[in-house]
């Protein structure tokens, strides 16, 4: 840091306060203390920035092992803001989200002295090991099931579901099915109560909703029970996979989407527009999400006495209407 200094004309502290709060250094001198930086291939010292200013710039992620499009992209959000913000991500993957786990994962990443911690919950189970955690930590959580002593940042499932199942509604469809998602994940319990509040709402019927696991097969199997079905003329899946595997079904059995079945799914994969019809579905923000976790988790850090339960910053989802929906023919 002398030699950057020396190299820039400034003094250390001001080098020191150009690698960690550059905001408060005049643009002018920030450019050159980061070319010296560059010209030097100075990398600071991390054990030794966390004893002088505790901090080491480093966040830790705690997360289901999965390939999932909504929990991997959850977690591409919150890296991306702080990487934004000029953050390290130090990730935990775990094969089951319980009391054990989480608080293994907890102490090995405060091992590694991050500053904080952000734990993406995707299951009804994982609630008992948020619940054995010090409410004093550092800690945010991203779609947890219930309240907890910790800020949470999470989508509207219930909201997106009730947009997904209206719209099908107002195209006077007599009522919708719906292809859940496991009964163990947050966010598909979030679905079908969305689903059933847009039924009740609307004074409509409510079939027995049929539990799928997120995958395309699920769809595609569940989808050969309703193509058997002709009074089913619109179907709500919980993800666009399960929708595809749908999609797939009622082709093979002569229904024709949209105009004997019409299809929303929910995420707004990529390939989304891509499927055949293009599909509706329901958009989640998780750059958003990523932006709120990140943001609570600063004011955690900043404030470390807080608990903050009541601090929740919940997305609102968006329908993407494409061609896989229309008006009920009768």
């Amino acid at each position: 840091m002398e030699d950057v200094a020396a190299l820039a004309g400034v003094s250390a502290m001001t080098v020191s306060r150009v690698l960690n709060s550059p905001e408060k250094v005049r643009a002018s001198t920030r450019a050159r203390v980061l070319a010296a930086v560059r010209e030097l291939d100075y990398r600071p010292n991390v054990a030794a920035r966390v004893l002088v200013t505790g901090r080491s710039g480093v966040l830790g992620v705690v997360s289901f092992d999965t390939t999932l499009y909504g929990p991997a992209s959850t977690v591409y959000g919150i890296e991306r803001a702080a990487r934004e913000h000029d953050y390290l991500i130090n990730i935990v993957s775990l094969d089951t989200l319980n009391r054990r786990s989480i608080g293994e994962a907890v102490e090995r990443l405060r091992g590694q002295a991050v500053d904080g911690i952000i734990i993406v919950a995707p299951h009804v189970s994982a609630a008992q090991g948020l619940r054995g955690l010090p409410a004093e930590l550092p800690i945010v959580v991203v779609g947890a099931a219930e309240e907890l002593p910790f800020p949470l940042a999470a989508v509207d499932q219930h909201a997106g579901a009730a947009q997904a199942t209206r719209h099908l509604l107002d195209m006077g469809h007599e009522t919708v099915w719906h292809l859940s998602g496991p009964t163990d994940w947050v966010d598909a319990d979030g679905r079908v109560a969305g689903w059933r509040a847009a039924l009740a709402a609307g004074g409509c019927r409510e079939p027995v909703p049929l539990v799928g696991d997120w995958t395309a097969q699920s769809g595609y199997d569940l989808g050969r029970t309703i193509a058997r079905d002709p009074s089913v003329t619109a179907v709500f899946a919980a993800n666009d996979a399960m929708a595809l595997g749908l999609l797939r079904a009622l082709s093979e059995a002569g229904r024709r989407v949209p105009r004997d079945v019409s299809v929303v799914g929910f995420d707004n994969v990529p390939e989304s527009p891509f499927f055949a019809p293009p599909l509706t579905t329901v958009r989640q923000n998780f750059g958003e999400v990523g932006r709120h976790a990140f943001t609570l988790l600063m004011d955690r850090i900043g404030r470390p006495g807080t608990v903050g339960a009541h601090n929740r910053r919940i997305v609102a989802p968006e329908l993407i209407v494409r061609e896989s929906t229309a008006a009920f023919r009768g």
